[in-house]
């Protein structure tokens, strides 16, 4: 292992499917290798999420495709400047170099490092903070998308692991999923979530107060979880949300894992989430948010056998015990087992293979080893390999690999892949990224300035209700309900102050389809025009939430005057057929498609879905163009390399032949020159006798001959053993570009409605 050998050692996107471990002590290069195995992921357009509780992968970020002290600058410590009594400008200038020299070293040229910067996008999340991108958590206690919804037994970890979340930051351990705390935050979670109700914390202190059920199983409330209990409970998360430092939690970018994964123009991005300045109940609590939102975002994914994002974790230690269970424990087994079927890969890192629980460690079919620190780690390493590989019927040589794990050196990692036929010792690459360590708040905040503008802020926490003891305002003539004309359905909306005021309500559904795509969906339209004292103001149009309209008034409200034709049945029949009419004519679908891939977008997709979508297609199709090639190659080439051996086998027996014949040759000539000199003298017929020098010669040339063109034909399988590799690297590179999904060209296709796919559903009065 202490020799560095040119060969690279390629590791299949697709192995990762199955996850991967990294062990190893402080020192092993564990983070170097965690570094370069993302970079490879990105150059390869794959995104992830990372969770970073030390601070070190932000470090991504610093990539200097000029390799200038200038770039370097601005993060070599100034403290080992000072120690090598040189200015921060010359110690830049040789970090630099030795960064340019040991970036050649391994290959890696400048045109890569900016490449990889063009490739993907790298965000600094900090939850809890602003030094970075702000994250909201409210997204997260939001209804979860219909997957999780009609999964009965998916709905009751996302309820238990998010109430688990919830009480571990107010600081109430309790006896796990049992406690009555948690019994009735599950019960509220679960009846507003099944009403299509999301849950803001102010809400939750109101429903801890005051549920909406008088039951919890066959026992009524008082008697499971009195009231008095009930209210320190809910004055828990009161202090937690009125304490200053918890609005941060509540501001930033929504916990979108889509949008975390790729940019809205589809580029792939590395969001990385920092949690160094959290304390532990904080880490445990936004951790086990995140991974309940990658499980839930998973769900909603098509099957694959090609890597479509990771999951890395750069210490698991705590979040995956193996005795205890926290929160975050559950939705990482959960991703473990079934990931493998929705691309999903999970990386995980740590020092100490005691960290890991068992059953986690045997769905993993990677494992990156560096130097372990005791013998004991040693033996718990073998013990999940070996477990692993029975999971995964692979092969697994104990002996073998424990010889293998005690001569590992720094930067040195034997990796165990179970779809692999053996274990490879590799050194690790230097990485593109330059390593400075763990930022601070103040560098990160430097690094994601520029950037704040690209995320949208999450819904305030908290909507203040309107004040009761506040005069009523001013508003139009408030009169008695108008009195409508038979046929006219009369809808209520939120009133708009104190006085209800006539719009007209124009809803309808539009079909769209196209067959040779396989697309089709409907579109819901819905306006609303004021309705005036003499017309409609069609120039005025809005919308409103068809799902929130009542067929009653709300009590104490007034109504603005209706002129007499907004009382006429006959009128709305009109603008129903002038409705069915304008959409047939007006309304327009638009898809996406690309040619290349014969692909066709969805209905409603946006072109960065979309995007996103074949860039994953296009991987597959990749995927399974390499291998289609390389499986015609690997017959072409194991046939060539059989008449290569044939043909030395062929050369050394000639070389043998020739050897003898040249011999014979010799003493046939010898025999000759002794029998000019001394005639036929006794002791020489020995020698001389029965030689024949012309025909010896003869069949040496022969045989030296056939050497020569054995050796010829050796050279010509060598020759087209080359030109077979070349081609076969050419057609590789080929498909690779081909299939890149940055070069893929996009178009529209326009759909258009029959007239029978224009369904006006209802034209209404509404009052607003």
């Amino acid at each position: 292992t202490s020799q560095v050998q040119e060969e690279p050692v390629m590791y299949d996107s697709k192995d990762l499917v199955t996850h991967g471990v990294v062990l190893g002590m402080t020192g092993s290069g564990k983070t170097g290798l965690c570094l370069a195995l993302l970079e490879e992921a990105a150059m390869d357009n794959i995104p992830a999420i990372v969770i970073d509780p030390k601070g070190d992968i932000a470090n991504l970020l610093l990539t200097f495709p000029e390799l200038d002290g200038a770039s370097f600058k601005p993060w070599v410590n100034e403290d080992d400047a000072a120690k090598k009594g040189i200015s921060v400008e010359a110690h830049a200038e040789q970090t630099a170099a030795m960064w340019k020299q040991g970036l050649a070293d391994w290959g890696q040229l400048p045109e890569r490092v900016a490449m990889l910067k063009d490739k993907v996008d790298i965000t600094i999340f900090t939850p809890g903070s602003n030094a970075g991108i702000p994250v909201s958590i409210l997204s997260s206690l939001e209804v979860p998308p219909p997957e999780v919804m009609e999964d009965g037994e998916m709905l009751g970890e996302r309820v238990g692991s998010t109430v688990e979340s919830l009480l571990s930051l107010v600081g109430v351990d309790g006896d796990g999923r049992q406690g009555p705390e948690a019994v009735l935050l599950a019960a509220i979670f679960q009846s507003e979530w099944l009403a299509g109700r999301g849950l803001g914390l102010e809400k939750l202190i109101g429903l801890i107060q005051r549920p909406d059920f008088g039951k919890i199983g066959v026992l009524d409330l008082e008697s499971f979880y009195p009231e008095k209990p009930r209210q320190a409970l809910a004055m828990k998360f009161n202090t937690l949300l009125a304490s200053p430092g918890f609005s941060s939690w509540l501001e930033g970018a929504p916990l979108d894992i889509a949008k975390m994964l790729h940019r809205e123009d589809g580029k792939p991005r590395i969001s990385i989430f920092s949690i160094a300045h959290l304390g532990d109940e904080e880490r445990m609590f936004f951790v086990s948010l995140l991974l309940n939102q990658m499980l839930g975002w998973m769900r909603t994914q098509r099957g694959t056998t090609s890597l479509r994002a990771i999951l890395y974790m750069d210490e698991i230690y705590g979040y995956l015990p193996p005795t205890a269970n926290p929160p975050s424990k559950r939705p990482m087994i959960t991703m473990l087992k079934q990931g493998r079927a929705f691309g999903l890969g999970c990386l995980l890192a740590t020092q100490n293979p005691v960290d890991l629980d068992y059953k986690a460690l045997s769905n993993i079919g990677t494992w990156f080893l560096g130097r372990l620190q005791t013998e004991r780690d040693k033996m718990r390493v073998l013990d999940g390999l070996e477990g692993a590989a029975g999971s995964q019927n692979a092969k697994f040589d104990r002996s073998e690999m424990e010889r293998l794990l005690s001569g590992l050196g720094n930067r040195v990692f034997l990796m165990n892949n179970v779809h692999e036929d053996a274990p490879v010792l590799f050194h690790v690459r230097w990485v593109m990224s330059y390593l400075t360590g763990p930022m601070t708040r103040g560098q990160i905040k430097g690094l994601m300035d520029g950037k704040r503008g690209e995320f949208e802020p999450g819904t305030p926490a908290i909507e203040l209700s309107a004040n009761p003891m506040a005069r009523p305002t001013a508003g139009r003539q408030q009169v008695a309900r108008p009195v409508v004309g038979a046929g006219v359905v009369e809808l209520f909306a939120n009133a708009e102050g104190e006085t209800y005021r006539p719009y007209l309500l124009r809803e309808a559904t539009v079909h769209f389809s196209l067959a040779s795509a396989k697309v089709e969906g409907s579109r819901k339209v819905v306006k609303v025009n004021p309705i005036l004292a003499k017309e409609i103001d069609w120039d005025e149009t809005g919308a409103v939430d068809v799902g929130t309209l009542r067929e009653r008034p709300e009590d104490g409200i007034g109504f603005s005057e209706l002129p007499g034709y907004a009382m006429n049945a006959k009128n709305y029949k009109v603008v129903e057929k002038d409705f069915s009419d304008e959409l047939y004519r007006d309304e327009r679908a638009e898809i996406w498609t690309c040619p290349p891939l014969k692909a066709w977008g969805k209905f409603g997709e946006t072109e960065a879905d979309f995007r996103v979508r074949i860039a994953h297609e296009a991987r597959e199709a990749r995927d399974a163009a390499l291998e289609k090639v390389r499986g015609s190659s690997a017959g072409k080439m194991k046939t060539i390399e059989n008449r290569l051996r044939t043909a030395e086998g062929q050369l050394a027996r000639e070389e043998a032949e020739s050897n003898s014949a040249k011999m014979q040759v010799g003493v046939s000539v010898l025999g000759g020159i002794l029998k000019t000199i001394f005639g036929r003298k006794t002791g020489l017929g020995s020698v001389t006798r029965g030689t024949n020098s012309v025909t010896k010669a003869t069949s040496a040339y022969k045989q030296h001959k056939d050497v020569a063109n054995a050796e010829a034909r050796i050279e010509g399988l060598e020759e087209e053993i080359e030109a077979m590799k070349k081609a076969l690297d050419d057609e590789l590179a080929e498909i690779g570009e081909s299939y890149d999904p940055s070069a893929l060209s996009l178009e529209k296709e326009t759909l258009k409605p029959t007239r029978t796919d224009v369904r006006v559903e209802r034209v209404a009065l509404l009052w607003k």
